[in-house]
């Protein structure tokens, strides 16, 4: 179940994204599938929704989104080049105006001495328009890296529409 917060924000991102006639994709990694869950929660949002991804695995990341191998062989896959390849892959793949994208090491393994537990890399990419990534690094287990990055998801979409 999600916070009422979080379906608050989808609320509101939602609302936007309806008065301006746009559609939404997700691409999603360490959410799994978490950031469409909430937009989707909100009744009606069928008239902005477009579709998303869970692209777990590398090679989903680039077959379904065409993120370039040497994107994931350079940087890795929590990276802000792949949040970047992967919101811009969504937007090729559904035809939507906005995609937003979550790829990060929700724990409690993955970690590496550069990439610790709760790094995240959260990107937005407009039609037309730029592609917008952030980097967190969130505390805690792995339910609330999830949820912080759903929250970060949400924010940095309607950011990118205002």
């Amino acid at each position: 179940m999600l916070p009422q917060s979080t379906l608050d924000q989808s609320a509101a991102l939602l609302a936007d994204l309806q008065a301006r006639g746009l559609w939404i994709a997700t691409a999603e990694s360490c959410t799994g599938g978490l950031v469409a869950a909430a937009l989707t929660a909100i009744a009606g949002s069928s008239a902005c929704v477009h579709g998303g991804f869970v692209t777990y695995s590398n090679g989903q990341k680039m077959q379904m989104l065409g993120v370039p191998a040497t994107v994931l062989e350079s940087h890795g896959a929590v990276s802000e080049v792949c949040a970047r390849a992967m919101a811009e892959g969504a937007l090729r793949a559904t035809g939507a105006d906005v995609a937003v994208s979550t790829t990060g090491i929700a724990g409690p393994g993955g970690a590496t001495p550069d990439k610790p537990v709760g790094l995240v890399f959260v990107a937005a990419a407009r039609r037309g328009g730029e592609t917008r990534v952030l980097r967190f690094v969130f505390p805690g287990d792995r339910a609330a890296v999830r949820a912080e990055t759903v929250v970060a998801a949400l924010n940095l979409a309607r950011a990118s529409i205002a």
